[in-house]
């Protein structure tokens, strides 16, 4: 019994495993047969539609797909063991640097194009300046007559005058002699007012205006005159007054000190009008023209806005900052602008009308030239060479092109680094191609017309059997003259 069932057993375990390896074999043949299906579907050749497609399309040359440069007459392998691909006549770049791009690629490197527009470009100069005081208000106030200073009357710098004012009061000998002159002459031209003599009339006038015309010359003020000849008597000291409102700007006179005749006693500066000083950059000059319209803020008052005006552009260039010094003028009539602070200015200019505008960021500078991409629609792009103008806009985001595009066309303002890298090598394949061509030519030249046409070469007629070779020896006298007809052959 037990026997029996061992055998049962063992019969069981060889039915399962002889099952068992034919169910493996059918499924590995079937596997089989599903991959040389899949392998001879996937090497079966296109549709005949296509085939067409790709019989009638002109193949250029063969290219590596890992690298453009590499280029081959043929299909084959790669220098990387990969497989050449064609590059159609159709679908090849001009060697002018024209390249297509397919637009599913344009679209994924996110393309951005703009119009060349026709329209004014102007723009706004922002600059720093300094406010200062006007040089053209300055006033020197100097005595005429050398003396001493009797008393002050303005005694610290800063201090703010009216005109007329009195500064100081100043003794001169000179001028008390002056004085006792011109009240004699002013009494002589009243003894002789009734002279019957004019020229003793006259001679008195004379004198009068002369001495008269001394304390003019001293800047001795109308006042201080005919207050002399109202009174006749000579003052010690005469008061000399400010010739200008405005702040005392330097003050040279001490009281009780000898002052020399055209030493600067004071100096005052009026402060109605403040210059501004700032700069500009060298590409911003050509838009600075005097008479523009400027505005000044400063950060001591937040949200107001000085008028003014540019007042001139100096001639020279700083040549370390490359800046040029502009000078602007604002009126202050309240004293508000202090000369040595510091504003935030914009100098608007005047447009230039119809201009060619590109942004600034289409083009391409490579130093030599400028090039921006137009877009000729259907991926393709062509590049071109421009002349720049002058550039202006909103934080001088557009420049003006003087040559190389027309309005409407739509140039490329993104990803054109890209564009120009392609072109370069693009060119790079067709001069390439075309040395390679120009090689080929040159070696498949007809040469037949240099070739020997052995065919029309006459025959030699000439009869040897009279040359004497007795001994080894050839007589030359008596060999014949050679009279074959070279000018029949083709050479």
């Amino acid at each position: 019994m037990n026997t029996k069932s061992i055998l049962l057993s063992l019969g069981a375990v060889v039915a399962f495993s002889l099952g068992g390896y034919w169910l493996g074999t059918q499924t590995t043949n079937s596997s089989a047969s599903t991959t040389q299906t899949t392998e001879e579907m996937q090497n079966m050749p296109k549709s005949e539609s296509d085939a067409e497609k790709q019989g009638d399309r002109e193949i250029l040359y063969w290219q590596a797909p890992m690298n453009p440069t590499e280029i081959y007459d043929k299909p084959g392998k790669s220098s990387m063991g990969m497989d050449l691909v064609p590059v159609y006549a159709d679908g090849a770049n001009s060697s002018e640097g024209m390249i297509t791009i397919n637009p599913v690629v344009v679209q994924n490197m996110n393309v951005r194009t703009a119009q060349v527009q026709q329209k004014d470009l102007s723009t706004v100069v922002n600059a720093v300046g300094k406010i200062e005081y006007d040089e053209q208000k300055l006033f020197n106030v100097n005595p005429k007559v050398s003396g001493w200073v009797e008393q002050l009357y303005v005694d610290y710098i800063g201090k703010m005058v009216r005109r007329g004012q009195p500064l100081f009061s100043i003794y001169s000998p000179e001028l008390v002699t002056t004085q006792r002159e011109y009240l004699l002459a002013l009494k002589t031209k009243d003894k002789v007012a009734s002279s019957s003599f004019e020229t003793i009339r006259s001679g008195g006038s004379s004198l009068l205006e002369a001495t008269r015309q001394r304390l003019e010359y001293w800047d001795i003020p109308e006042s201080e005159i005919k207050q002399l000849e109202q009174s006749g008597e000579v003052k010690k000291a005469i008061t000399l007054k400010s010739p200008a409102t405005g702040m005392v700007l330097h003050k040279n006179a001490v009281e009780g000190e000898y002052i020399k005749a055209g030493t600067p006693a004071y100096k005052i500066v009026d402060l109605s009008t403040i210059w501004v000083q700032t700069s500009v950059y060298d590409y911003e000059v050509p838009w600075i023209e005097e008479g523009q319209s400027a505005q000044m803020e400063l950060s001591y008052q937040p949200g107001k806005t000085y008028q003014g005006t540019v007042a001139y552009v100096y001639p020279s260039l700083d040549q370390k900052t490359r800046t040029v010094q502009v000078r602007l003028e604002f009126p202050n009539p309240n004293q508000e602008l202090k000369p040595g602070m510091f504003a935030n200015v914009r100098i608007q200019t005047r447009p230039k009308r119809n201009v060619t505008i590109i942004p600034n960021e289409a083009i391409i500078r490579t130093g030599e030239r400028n090039i921006v991409f137009v877009a000729k629609g259907d991926g393709a792009f062509e590049p071109r060479e421009v002349t720049l103008g002058m550039e202006g806009g909103e934080r001088n985001n557009e420049i003006e092109i003087l040559e190389g595009v027309k309005p409407g066309e739509e140039i490329v303002t993104s990803a054109q680094f890209l564009f120009d890298s392609e072109s370069r090598l693009q060119e790079a394949i067709q001069k390439m191609l075309q040395q390679k061509q120009d090689t080929s030519d040159m070696e498949n030249m007809d040469m037949t017309g240099g070739d020997m046409n052995h065919d029309e070469t006459p025959v030699n007629t000439i009869d040897h059997s009279d040359m004497n070779m007795t001994g080894g020896e050839m007589n030359h006298d008596e060999m014949p003259t050679d009279t074959t007809d070279h000018s029949n052959m083709n050479m």
